[in-house]
């Protein structure tokens, strides 16, 4: 089977991107992966289908899929470069859309420049809609790792999210303490982990280990709950930059039950097909 395909990225978060609504594509967990294979494959943080929508009110559905096969709900880089493919591959005129994924609706909005906001459902913090253990909401949680406690911020974009701030975000045992916090007991489906140091009321540096892929460049809706979990904390203001290691992303929350805003860099790196073993 051939599979025509788009690889795309915003601020180093990359997809491969996948036009259903052109093309019949049902692929299997081990296709998924042979794509997402940065050694046999194509290589990516997410794999991004997009189909008709199965919703009269929404524009497009797009499915999200990791590195390693699993699903996503949510993805807010993904549907910045999700906007930018409908347009250069003219599936859309419009320059506002609403996107249905396995989460919440997104709100896409196209500038005359191309540049694509994404509006992500507000955050929840409810620990049954993270989901999350515990017995009542919180601000910060005290969670054991290893024989440590960790306080801890719990948020949903739409995917759940655990918000660790640190002194220094170059620093941070991303590595070590990722996995241990994103297959943590008390996160029943499983965490992206967000290592948030705060250098002023409108500007933080973040590393995030992504669920299902393990530390990326970017992470657009960690973004929004690390900025979240700060103006909850009343430590942040409402738009905030987020210099992440792949680029920077602009965040605006205004609280409440507000759409959060995600801005910043998403471009197509090169179109391809790849040839895949049915089955």
């Amino acid at each position: 089977m051939k599979l025509a395909f788009t690889k795309m990225q915003g601020a180093g978060n990359d997809f491969v991107v996948i036009d259903g609504v052109t093309q019949s594509v049902d692929l299997t967990i081990a296709q998924l992966k042979r794509i997402a294979d940065r050694h046999r494959g194509i290589g990516c943080d997410q794999i991004l289908i997009i189909t008709p929508p199965d919703d009269p009110d929404a524009d497009f559905r797009y499915t999200i899929f990791n590195a390693d096969g699993s699903r996503a709900g949510q993805c807010g880089n993904g549907a910045r470069c999700v906007g930018r493919f409908l347009r250069e591959q003219r599936l859309t005129r419009k320059r506002e859309m609403i996107l249905i994924t396995d989460g919440e609706p997104i709100l896409l909005s196209i500038s005359e420049d191309n540049r694509v906001l994404a509006g992500l459902a507000p955050p929840r913090f409810l620990p049954s809609e993270v989901p999350f253990s515990a017995a009542a909401v919180a601000q910060q949680y005290t969670i054991d790792v290893q024989d440590q406690q960790l306080s801890v911020g719990a948020v949903s974009m739409g995917n759940p999210h655990v918000v660790l701030m640190v002194d220094d975000c170059l620093g941070a045992p991303v590595s070590t303490l990722g996995p241990l916090l994103e297959s943590h007991a008390d996160f029943p489906e499983k965490a992206n982990v967000g290592f948030m140091q705060i250098l002023s009321r409108d500007e933080i540096q973040l590393r995030v280990f992504e669920r299902g892929v393990g530390e990326t460049q970017a992470c657009g809706s960690g973004a929004c709950a690390a900025v979240a979990h700060g103006v909850q904390l009343g430590l942040l203001a409402s738009d905030v930059a987020v210099h992440l290691p792949g680029g920077k992303l602009s965040v605006s929350w205004q609280g409440a039950q507000e759409r959060v805003w995600l801005g910043g860099p998403a471009t197509t790196v090169f179109n391809g097909t790849i040839s895949l073993r049915n089955g």
